[in-house]
């Protein structure tokens, strides 16, 4: 059971950063009558996405090295990097990028930052559930 769990944190994490990103956002735009309504529930969604992505890295980082073992899990020795990258874009996204959307400071710039460094997380969260799920059990 244990070395499934690392599986489901990555899945969990890519899979949320897909619905968020590539389904719930645009739906919102398509189908509210405002755009500033759309742009306000969108950074709702965004935060909570931040701390679902902050958990299952976390999660990912204590899964890496077992209790009394000397090394670390085949797997974290790649996949930390993308592991702490993505939590890293993350926490970037929601205390540096977003305070700039919402102040429509030069929105067309930190919204591009924001969507780019959005799309890196979720090419780290991508590549790290590829790796996993390709690994023998």
């Amino acid at each position: 059971m244990y070395q499934r769990l690392p599986v489901f944190a990555a899945a969990l994490w890519w899979g949320s950063l897909s619905a968020i990103g590539f389904l719930a956002v645009p739906m919102l735009f398509a189908n509210l009558p405002n755009p500033t309504v759309a742009g306000s529930m969108a950074a709702k969604l965004f935060a909570a996405q931040t701390w679902v992505s902050v958990a299952c890295c976390l999660a990912l980082l204590l899964l890496s090295k077992r209790r009394h073992a000397q090394q670390p899990e085949a797997w974290a020795q790649s996949g930390l990097v993308l592991v702490i990258g993505g939590m890293l874009l993350a926490l970037l996204v929601q205390y540096g990028v977003s305070p700039r959307i919402v102040a429509r400071q030069d929105l067309k710039l930190w919204h591009s930052v924001g969507t780019v460094m959005y799309a890196v997380q979720w090419l780290c969260a991508a590549m790290l559930l590829w790796r996993l799920g390709g690994r023998e059990s």
